[in-house]
């Protein structure tokens, strides 16, 4: 069969394509795709926005992030900002900007891996819009969600001797990150050598299959905690510790030995001559939680087989710092993701 190029559908053609995929299971969703803008009825509960943009050459390469996954990790990292916020993500809407290089095969490709997301996430893709771009391909998407007054968390908000919690593990991304780069570099010099990449398919899917941990958001309401402070790990957990520590004119603590970190982590990064630590601290694109609590609250979660891990605490001096696995106290500095350097 023939694969018929965007051009032959044009514009409406393809919104039309993209409209068939998806259904609407939000009650809220009154209109989505179709029209000028999205109308979404809402109740009492605050409306939650956010919205990211991935650039290719930036923030993604084609050669080795397949469409797929792209289009999955463009919902994600979105929706994890909802769950940041101790949300709950409703709807998004999709805009990219592509070349005359992309088959309609692969944009069929790249909302697939949308629609997986969204069914997996059960959010509503609910508008956008597609242009033409002699840049490369652009992304930008915007999701939007609600939480009730009473249960929001954000940014600031942490108190003194409040424990830092994180959820998950950290440092797989960027090493993930790292190991397809060097496979694409060992590709470019011979051609005919074949990505080695079975062993390393736990530390890659971190990169390019990113997980929303909606899972500790319901954790913590069933214990009835809501964070004093929260953020998701995108730049970085130092960067994103002193995020919270500035926002709530607090001090912290953390300690080394605390952070969770795989040992197949430790192993990829000695592989790659890296400091460990710096790969967790400084690495990026965990897509995490990271959020504090009382003492006792952490107290009724500490006992269970949850993935939560307590980092440190906050600090009434303005002081951050890091206690290392020799006992030496250094200051706490963030290395991570900077735009526009």
């Amino acid at each position: 069969m023939k694969i018929k190029k965007i051009e032959e559908i044009g514009e409406f053609g393809l919104i039309n394509r993209i409209n068939s995929k998806f259904n609407s299971n939000r009650k809220s969703t009154i209109i989505g795709i179709g029209d000028d803008s999205a109308i979404i009825d809402n109740s009492k509960s605050l409306t939650l926005i956010t919205s990211d943009m991935l650039i290719e050459g930036v923030h993604f390469d084609l050669s080795f992030s397949p469409l797929k996954h792209l289009g999955y990790k463009s919902v994600v990292v979105n929706l994890s900002d909802i769950y940041a916020m101790n949300g709950c993500p409703n709807q998004i809407i999709l805009n990219i900007g592509i070349s005359s290089k992309f088959s309609l095969k692969a944009i069929d490709e790249f909302y697939d891996g949308i629609k997986i997301a969204c069914d997996e996430y059960s959010v509503d893709l609910a508008g956008g819009d597609t242009t033409s771009s002699i840049t490369g391909m652009v992304i930008s998407c915007t999701a939007i969600g609600t939480v009730l007054k009473k249960n929001i968390s954000l940014r600031r908000g942490a108190r003194e001797n409040d424990v830092l919690c994180v959820s998950g593990d950290l440092g797989r991304s960027f090493l993930g990150l790292k190991i397809l780069q060097r496979e694409k570099r060992v590709f470019l010099n011979n051609p005919e050598m074949q990505p080695k990449l079975n062993s390393y398919k736990n530390i890659i899917e971190k990169q390019l299959r990113p997980v929303a941990r909606f899972d500790i958001i319901n954790i913590l309401k069933e214990y009835k905690i809501i964070p004093s402070s929260m953020i998701d790990i995108s730049d970085g957990l130092a960067s994103e510790i002193l995020h919270l520590s500035e926002a709530s004119n607090l001090g912290v603590k953390i300690f080394e030995e605390k952070l969770p970190i795989l040992e197949e982590t430790k192993l990829v990064a000695k592989e790659f001559d890296l400091n460990f630590l710096n790969c967790a601290l400084n690495g990026g694109e965990e897509y995490e939680l990271l959020f504090s609590m009382t003492p006792n609250e952490y107290e009724l979660i500490k006992k269970n087989n949850i993935d939560i891990k307590p980092l440190g605490y906050f600090t009434k001096d303005k002081s951050k710092k890091i206690v290392l696995s020799n006992d030496k106290e250094d200051e706490l500095k963030s290395f991570g993701w900077k735009h526009f350097n």
